[in-house]
């Protein structure tokens, strides 16, 4: 079943579906910001990097008709910021999604991420009735986590060599909200100042754990 994707805004921050002609911005914004964020990029163990944005959105797009995704262009003050994508939407039984997201180093620390993500994950659990969102994120990305800190997802446990990330299998801390956790939305307790504080708290052991990848045997 199609989804249709809105647009969603607080502020200076907006929502806003993916459209193919924002291929050529998006290129631009990627390119722009290698090295910031690179690092954190996922890749194909399979295939060759490719900055092909046209078939990434028209990918992107497909799974949306499909009822499986929701690709978002995240927008501050109308400029192009960033992207956020709702993916593996699971109905039924799960009634599941997983969040992912990067924004342009200019605009990080102006609270761009957090309220994309709370955005999302209001109205998928408000207006789509879904149960459960997730944010899997690199032991090493320091700014991913304090999205979650602010926002009060649950730590959920380490995940090993769970995603295949500029150009390796990498551990990933996942993190976990669901809806009847919540007696407002995600950006009203934000806002509020309601967040747990030690709700995305990741336990010593798997600190421990996650400083100490796990050895890759070759034969």
């Amino acid at each position: 079943m199609p989804i249709a994707i809105p647009t969603l805004r607080e502020g200076a921050v907006t929502l806003r579906p993916i459209r193919l002609r924002d291929s050529r911005a998006l290129e631009g914004e990627l390119l722009a910001n290698r090295s910031w964020l690179r690092k954190w990029e996922a890749t194909n163990p399979y295939a060759p990097m490719s900055f092909d944005t046209r078939a990434s959105i028209r990918s992107l797009l497909t799974h949306s008709r499909s009822g499986n995704g929701l690709p978002f262009i995240v927008e501050q003050d109308g400029e192009l910021a960033g992207q956020l994508n709702v993916s593996s939407i699971t109905w039924g039984s799960l009634s599941s999604a997983t969040i992912g997201y990067w924004v342009s180093e200019r605009f990080a620390g102006l609270s761009v991420t957090p309220t994309a993500v709370a955005l999302a994950t209001d109205y998928c659990f408000y207006q789509l009735g879904l149960h459960r969102m997730e944010i899997c994120i690199r032991p090493e990305n320091k700014a991913s986590l304090r999205v979650v800190e602010k926002l009060g997802f649950r730590y959920e446990g380490l995940r090993r060599r769970y995603i295949h990330i500029n150009g390796d299998w990498r551990d990933h801390f996942c993190f976990g909200l669901v809806a009847e956790e919540l007696t407002q939305g995600v950006l009203r307790r934000w806002h509020e100042g309601l967040v747990p504080a030690d709700a995305a708290s990741v336990t010593a052991a798997d600190l421990e754990s996650a400083a100490h990848p796990v050895r890759v045997i070759t034969r």
